[in-house]
């Protein structure tokens, strides 16, 4: 039954699929939500004048933002590719 079972869903194939899944989605949610802090600070420390603070708060996001539109973009390409 289990020599059935492998000629029919080829499970090395499928397991890095699920891992691959599981690491995109897990770091995109992490750099989408470090886009948002750096929003988030960005907002507090122009409204304290710090600016100093503020500009690396804007780039954490904007840094953040472009790793998103980066892993949107691979997503794209890979699935035009297969």
């Amino acid at each position: 039954m289990s020599a059935l079972f492998a000629t029919i869903v080829d499970t090395k194939a499928l397991a890095e699929t699920v891992a691959a899944a599981l690491v995109a989605g897990v770091g995109i949610t992490i750099v989408f939500s470090l886009a948002i802090l750096g929003a988030s600070l960005f907002g507090e420390a122009r409204r304290d004048g710090r600016g100093g603070a503020a500009v690396a708060a804007a780039g954490l996001a904007l840094v953040a933002l472009g790793a998103c539109g980066a892993a949107i973009v691979v997503g794209i390409v890979v699935m035009i590719s297969k």
